[in-house]
C-alpha cells in the first residue's frame, strides 16, 4: 500500500479505532466473518479434496498422474499469491477479492463437471489461483484494515479457521462421495466465497489505495513465480516421461529455471540452508514435504491396498489435524516455559514427525497390517508436525533482521506450496512407476522419512546464537 493508503486507512476503517470492541465488534463482524469464512472454505477444499481425491482419480484415469491432482494446484498457488500480492500493493485488495473469488469457484465448477483427469487437473490449477489470491488478500486485509493491537487476535483467527474444516472436511468429503457423488463436493464448496462477498468487498474497496499505481509493466516477482511454476511443472513432468532424452531435457531445465527463480526470490543463503532465517526456510520446506507429502497418499494407500472407503480414510487426515492443534499448544506452553529452547523443539518435533510417519507409511504400504495403526502413526506425526512448525517458524522470524519480516514471511509460505507441489508430483511418478503397490507406498513414504531426517539434522542451524543472524538479499 502506497503511503496515501496507509494514511487514509489511520483515520478511516482502520486506525481511527472509534470502536473499543474487538475483531467481532459491530464495525468489524461483517468483514471478519467474510475473511474468516473464506479462508475455511479454503481449508475445507483442501482437506476434503486430499480425501476424496483416489476416488476422483478413479473414475476419471488419473492414478498415473495421481500427483497433479496436488502439485497442479500447488504450483498456481504460487503465481496467484504473488499475483494477488502484488495487485494489492500497486491497486489495493478489492480486485483481488473479487477475481480471486470468481476464480477459486469457476475452478470448482469445472472441476465437478470434469470428463477426464486432463480437464480435471487443469481445473485445480484454476484453483490455486483462486486460493492464493484468497490467501493473499485475507492476510493483506488483516494487515490495512485493523487496529494495530487487533491484528495479532485476528492472524490468530485465521489460523483457527483451519481447525474445524480439519476436522470435518475429510469427513464430510468422504461421507458424500461414498452416498452421492465426489463432484457434489466441488459444487458444494464453489458458491461460497461468492456469497461472502458481500460482507468482504465492500470492506476492501474503502481500504483501496486513493491513487493506484497502474503501471503497464509486470513487476519482476510475478515473472520469477511464473518461471517457477512452469519449471517446477517440467520437472515433474519428466519424472513421468518414459522417453530418456525427454526426460532429461525436461528435468535439467526444469531445475535450472527453478533454481535461476528461487535465487530471485529467497532470501540470500537458503538454498544452501545457512544458519539463521534462511536454515529456517529450509526446514518449512522440509516440515511440509514430509507432512503434506505423505497426506497426500495416505487416503490412496488405504483405499487402494486396504479396500477401506473413502470416509475411513479422511478420518486418519482428521486426526492428524487435531493432533497437530494440540502439538502447537504444547509447543506454546513450552516455548514460554524455556524460552531459548525453540532448535531443540524443532529437533524435537521432527523427529517424532519422523516416526509417526514410518508408522504410518507401513501400515498404509503393508496389506497384511491393520490399517488402525496408520491412524495411530498419523496421529504421533500430527503431534510432532504442531511442535515442530511452530518452534521452527518462531526461531526463523527470531533470527530475522529488522525490516525483512514481510519477505521471510513470503518466502516461508512460497516453501510450504512449493514442497507441497514437488513432493507430491515425485510421489505420484513413483506410483505412475510402479501402480498403487507396497513398493509403491513405501518408495513414497521413505522418500518423506528421507527428508524428516534431513530436517533433524538441519534443526540445529536454528539455534539462536549471538552475532550469527542472517541477512537478505
Amino acid at each position: 500500500m502506497t503511503q496515501d493508503a496507509t494514511e487514509q486507512l489511520a483515520t478511516g476503517a482502520a486506525g481511527a479505532d472509534p470502536d473499543p470492541g474487538g475483531v467481532f465488534s459491530p464495525r468489524l463482524r461483517g468483514f471478519t466473518v467474510g475473511i474468516l469464512a473464506s479462508v475455511g472454505a479454503v481449508a475445507f477444499e483442501s482437506l476434503g479434496v486430499a480425501t476424496i481425491l483416489p476416488a476422483v482419480a478413479e473414475e476419471l484415469g488419473g492414478l498415473s498422474g495421481y500427483g497433479w491432482g496436488l502439485s497442479a494446484l500447488m504450483l498456481a498457488n504460487i503465481v496467484g499469491t504473488v499475483v494477488a500480492g502484488t495487485d494489492i500493493d500497486r491497486r489495493g485488495p478489492a480486485r483481488s477479492v473479487l477475481v480471486g473469488s470468481l476464480v477459486f469457484a469457476a475452478g470448482c465448477l469445472l472441476a465437478g463437471l470434469a470428463p477426464g483427469w486432463g480437464v480435471f487437473v487443469a481445473a485445480r490449477a484454476l484453483q490455486g489461483l483462486g486460493v492464493g489470491a484468497i490467501m493473499a488478500y485475507a492476510y493483506s486485509l488483516v494487515g490495512i484494515a485493523y487496529p494495530a493491537r487487533l491484528q495479532a487476535v485476528m492472524f490468530a483467527f485465521l489460523s483457527s479457521a483451519w481447525t474445524i474444516p480439519s476436522l470435518l472436511g475429510p469427513v464430510f468429503a468422504g461421507a458424500v462421495t461414498d452416498v452421492l457423488d465426489w463432484r457434489v463436493v466441488f459444487w458444494a464448496i464453489a458458491p461460497v466465497p461468492l456469497l461472502l462477498l458481500p460482507l468482504v468487498l465492500p470492506g476492501a474497496r474503502r481500504t483501496s489505495a486513493p491513487t493506484p499505481r497502474a503501471g503497464r509493466r509486470v513487476p519482476a516477482p510475478v515473472w520469477f513465480s511464473i518461471l517457477l511454476a512452469v519449471a517446477t511443472g517440467a520437472l515433474l513432468l519428466g519424472l513421468e516421461v518414459d522417453a530418456l532424452p525427454v526426460l532429461v531435457v525436461l528435468v535439467v531445465t526444469g531445475l535450472a529455471g527453478s533454481v535461476l527463480a528461487l535465487r530471485r526470490i529467497v532470501p540470500a543463503g537458503t538454498l544452501s540452508a545457512r544458519r539463521g532465517a534462511p536454515a529456517g526456510i529450509v526446514i518449512r520446506f522440509i516440515l511440509c514435504g514430509v507432512y503434506f507429502g505423505s497426506e497426500a497418499f495416505l487416503p490412496l494407500g488405504l483405499t487402494s491396498v486396504h479396500g477401506l472407503d473413502v470416509t475411513l480414510a479422511g478420518l486418519g487426515l482428521a486426526a492428524g489435524a487435531l493432533a497437530w492443534t494440540a502439538g502447537s499448544f504444547v509447543q506454546a506452553r513450552v516455548d514460554a516455559a524455556r524460552p531459548g529452547t525453540r532448535a531443540r523443539s524443532a529437533r524435537v518435533g521432527l523427529l517424532a514427525l519422523l516416526a509417526g510417519e514410518v508408522v504410518m507409511g507401513l501400515a498404509v504400504a503393508l496389506p497384511g497390517a491393520w490399517p488402525g495403526w496408520a491412524v495411530v502413526g498419523w496421529t504421533i506425526a500430527g503431534v510432532g508436525m504442531g511442535v515442530a512448525f511452530n518452534a521452527a517458524t518462531a526461531a526463523t522470524m527470531a533470527l530475522t533482521p529488522a525490516g525483512s519480516a514481510g519477505g521471510i514471511s513470503a518466502s516461508l509460505q512460497l516453501a510450504q506450496t512449493l514442497a507441497t507441489a514437488v513432493v507430491a508430483g515425485v510421489g505420484g511418478a513413483l506410483v505412475a512407476g510402479l501402480g498403487t503397490t507396497t513398493p509403491a507406498f513405501l518408495a513414497v513414504f521413505g522418500l518423506t522419512a528421507a527428508l524428516g531426517l534431513v530436517g533433524a539434522v538441519l534443526a540445529g542451524r536454528l539455534d539462536e546464537r549471538p552475532g550469527r543472524r542472517s541477512g537478505t538479499s
